[in-house]
């Protein structure tokens, strides 16, 4: 076994690998970009090195500065997570070369799965099932069309190249094909540097499952049984669990011995995984293999009770597979979501600034964390939002689902916006507690899943309670720390905090602003919100647990008031306002912000389709910048006529400025 190994990565995954070779007894050695000097892989490495600027092309994309990091501290292996050099076939030739172990596949088997054509075509060859379509080199539009149309519609336009959702449309008409084409290509081409797509038949409907395999250098291949991915927005993985509720015992033999297979089709060693899209009739196809450590791993060990990371470092020495295919264990029902610093209602919108506030559920048996930032820490617009894995199991489905409204219960998140409230939606809704979701399900309905355009009245209640009873003990404190406390202005009572007569309070619930007018102290409250007067009794806090009989009916909440921010949760879901001041400056420029387009937050413009003079409707796309691995249509406000345009194709844009102005 290896003494030293070096992590080339970052973040949850470089924390996750850093556990397993510390309990095995391996030193490990991390690096790091100007932006993660503070970061916790960093912290927790037994030694970690810089090697360049916050871009990844400027630091965890340069296998050359990793591998003289590698030689310099000594260590035996290179470990490369998921995501950037991972499945990169000339990094992993070159940490050979430099006579450094890879901890992964050969080079030889990541170019036979590097193009998706490719792969199809090989595993055609071997056996595995495969979707009809168009793999080959020939890439005119005019005969991707041809090719299309024999095809039959849907069907899906994919990158040859990459992962991750990136260069992957449907196309159902023929009118809509090159138009789809173009973008697809120009997505691919701005994430992987190559725009060869192929194209295939869209089955409709499907369910995403993926098969975990494990391959040695002496020849072994087995599987560790399947992970089904289907609750997918835009072809992104939201849930993940394992096993399946949709395979029957003789299917998943059959899709296991299939994965085996593809893995010995390329002379497989290290972790991998054989993804597969499944028609409502059982009928399984080949998609790809991923030649590397999946982000969803976590689903497997907690019911295999294996350890990945382990398996790879002991196959990367050389080992043997540690347990034959026979000797695989499946004991319960494990389920992993993914916390994200994003805006689900802004389209999920990526986010980033400093975590002032992460609460996660304490960790147990039936709750695991999995993590790279801890509160204080800064979600960087450079990587990915992830600001943690959160993962449930328990003896059958239903009790991990349970444990999983519960885990997600316990979370908080203040700073950037995040995915929690969505999450709980997800975790709630009957397609996914029947286990009928299919991969277009969230994107056909996702509205469902998305804040309610009305807040709940009884939790806007509870909210304003924890408000006025935080006020309230504010005040006593107050009091109680003051120079004269016999002073009748230091007497924390009704008349004192203004609850002898009325006091309004307003909060901000997203762009809505929501005004109440409360009277009562102690727990005791008239609330008049939307000329309607609600009656609050006996309300008091313990710990975060705020406990109140409003309008007569007894209701127990989680609750928090920290500075401004209010937060109540029923168990069932979540509302976080921020108070607001009660009365506000009339006039100001609310309405001449309709004439800007602004950047969400920072990246580059791709796409300029609009210039200065050129007629614009409300919605219409005036530019296009990718940030943080997404593309985002910046849109005209309103119908007008474009004045001015501060931004070209190229430019790299801050948050918040200026791009484009319409005619006022």
């Amino acid at each position: 076994m290896f003494h030293t190994i070096l992590i080339a990565n970052r973040g949850e995954i470089a924390c996750r690998v850093i556990r397993t070779a510390r309990k095995l007894g391996i030193r490990t050695v991390a690096v790091f970009s100007d932006a993660d000097a503070d970061a916790q892989h960093v912290r927790l490495a037994d030694e970690a090195h810089h090697i360049g600027g916050a871009r990844p092309q400027d630091s965890y994309l340069r296998g050359d500065a990793i591998i003289e990091v590698a030689k310099k501290s000594g260590a035996q292996a290179i470990h490369p997570g998921y995501g950037f050099l991972s499945e990169n076939a000339d990094f992993a030739d070159a940490v050979l070369a430099a006579g450094i172990a890879f901890i992964g596949p050969s080079g030889t088997s990541m170019r036979k799965m590097g193009s998706k054509a490719g792969a199809k075509d090989l595993m055609a060859a071997a056996g595995v099932p495969v979707v009809p379509g168009y793999t080959g080199e020939e890439q005119s539009p005019d005969l991707l069309l041809r090719e299309a149309d024999a095809i039959g519609y849907p069907l899906m336009i994919k990158a040859a190249h990459g992962g991750g959702g990136k260069g992957m449309r449907i196309v159902r008409a023929h009118d809509e094909f090159l138009a789809n084409l173009e973008s697809c290509q120009r997505e691919a081409r701005n994430a992987f540097g190559r725009d060869r797509v192929l194209l295939e038949r869209y089955i409709e409907h499907p369910r995403h499952i993926e098969i975990q395999v494990f391959g040695d250098a002496h020849g072994g291949a087995i599987h560790l049984n399947e992970r089904e991915c289907s609750a997918q927005r835009r072809y992104q993985k939201v849930l993940e669990e394992s096993p399946s509720v949709f395979l029957t015992p003789e299917l998943r033999a059959r899709m296991g011995a299939a994965a085996v297979q593809a893995a010995h089709a390329i002379d497989y060693a290290n972790a991998g995984t054989v993804e597969f899209i499944v028609g409502a009739d059982g009928g399984f196809y080949f998609m790809e293999i991923n030649t590397r450590l999946q982000v969803e791993h976590p689903v497997t060990e907690e019911v295999t009770g294996l350890d990945l990371v382990e398996w790879q470092l002991r196959i990367a020495a050389g080992e043997r597979l540690p347990l034959a295919q026979e000797q695989i264990r499946q004991h319960g029902h494990a389920i992993e979501v993914r916390l994200y610093a994003e805006d689900p209602d802004a389209g999920f919108l990526p986010g980033s600034g400093t975590l002032q506030t992460l609460r996660l559920p304490a960790a147990s048996r039936n709750v695991r964390i999995d993590s790279g930032v801890v509160e204080g820490d800064t979600v960087t617009i450079f990587y990915d939002p992830m600001i943690a894995k959160l993962i449930t199991w328990d003896v059958d489905r239903p009790r991990a689902l349970a444990r999983l409204r519960e885990a997600l219960a316990a979370c908080e998140i203040a700073g950037p916006k995040s995915n929690i409230a969505f999450l709980e939606r997800l975790a709630r809704h009957p397609a996914v507690v029947g286990g009928s979701i299919d991969t277009g399900y969230l994107d056909r309905h996702l509205d469902e899943f998305l804040t309610p355009a009305e807040t709940d009245r009884v939790l806007l209640l509870a909210a304003a309670t924890t408000r006025l009873l935080a006020q309230e003990a504010d005040a006593r404190s107050a009091a109680a720390s003051s120079s004269d406390p016999g002073s009748p202005w230091a007497i924390a009572d009704g008349w004192r905090l203004g609850h002898g007569g009325s006091r309004r309070l307003a909060f901000a619930d997203g762009a809505a602003r929501i005004e109440l007018v409360a009277r009562g102290h102690g727990g005791d409250y008239a609330i008049d919100l939307d000329g309607t007067s609600h009656a609050i009794s006996g309300a008091r806090i313990e710990g975060d647990a705020l406990s109140a009989r409003i309008d007569g009916g007894m209701h127990r909440f989680h609750a928090l008031s920290e500075g401004d921010d209010v937060l109540v949760h029923d168990g069932r879901q979540r509302l976080r306002l921020r108070a607001e001041a009660v009365y506000r400056r009339e006039g100001g420029d609310a309405g001449s912000a309709e004439h800007r387009i602004r950047a969400p937050m920072p990246g580059r413009v791709v796409v300029v389709q609009k210039q200065p003079g050129d007629a614009v409707a409300a919605g219409d796309v005036v530019l296009v910048i990718e940030a943080m691995k997404m593309e985002l249509a910046l849109k005209a406000p309103r119908d007008g006529v474009l004045a001015e345009l501060r931004a070209q194709a190229g430019d790299f844009v801050e948050g918040d400025a200026v791009l484009a102005t319409l005619e006022q």
